[in-house]
């Protein structure tokens, strides 16, 4: 059996080397411009909490149905994608940006700031974070680093605990960060980043 610190720490590192840039850490920071930072993590990090059990049970399912070498090559060309559209992506926010100053949206409403009234003020930044990151999350690059791990080591309980150490940690750094120094930040560097 796989020593429990090995998983530990290969889940931990690994999570920790993915989540910067990761689209639900920017998630964390805007609403933590908005909501108290420690709601905004509290939804998150349940959000993430059971992503992972399912991403782990999903690996467990996976383990033996294919070589190791095709799953570690097919999370490898993931990533190589995920990177090369950011960049990409990122390339079209300047063209639109130059001149005018002004954020642009990808056209969506805000159902956010409606949905919010319905909940008690106490709970206003953790239903956003937990439906957003809820659904976020899905087909994310920490969702493939999840899977990897289990199909590499089973249903395997240290993965969770290390993505945990490392998740909530990174998500309670950025949603303080972001809370206290928003209007000084220009978000096309931390896309960049």
């Amino acid at each position: 059996m796989i020593e429990w610190t090995h998983v530990l720490i290969a889940a931990f590192s690994l999570q920790l080397l993915a989540l910067p840039g990761e689209k639900g850490q920017m998630v964390i920071a805007a609403l933590a411009t908005k909501y108290s930072p420690y709601m905004v993590v509290a939804g998150a990090a349940t959000a993430f909490g059971g992503w992972t059990v399912l991403e782990i049970l999903l690996g467990n399912a996976l383990k033996g149905a294919f070589p190791e070498l095709y799953l570690d090559g097919i999370t490898a060309g993931l990533f190589v994608l995920f990177a090369v559209w950011i960049l990409f992506t990122s390339q079209f926010d300047d063209d639109a940006d130059q001149g005018t100053g002004a954020m642009h949206t990808d056209g969506g409403v805000a159902v956010v700031d409606g949905s919010v009234e319905a909940v008690p003020a106490r709970f206003a930044g953790f239903v956003p974070s937990f439906s957003l990151m809820t659904f976020g999350e899905f087909g994310d690059k920490t969702q493939l680093i999840t899977i990897a791990l289990a199909a590499q080591y089973g249903a395997h309980p240290a993965i969770w605990v290390g993505e945990m150490l490392a998740i909530i940690p990174v998500s309670i750094v950025t949603a303080l960060f972001f809370s206290r120094a928003a209007s000084y930040i220009n978000m096309k560097w931390v896309r960049y980043g």
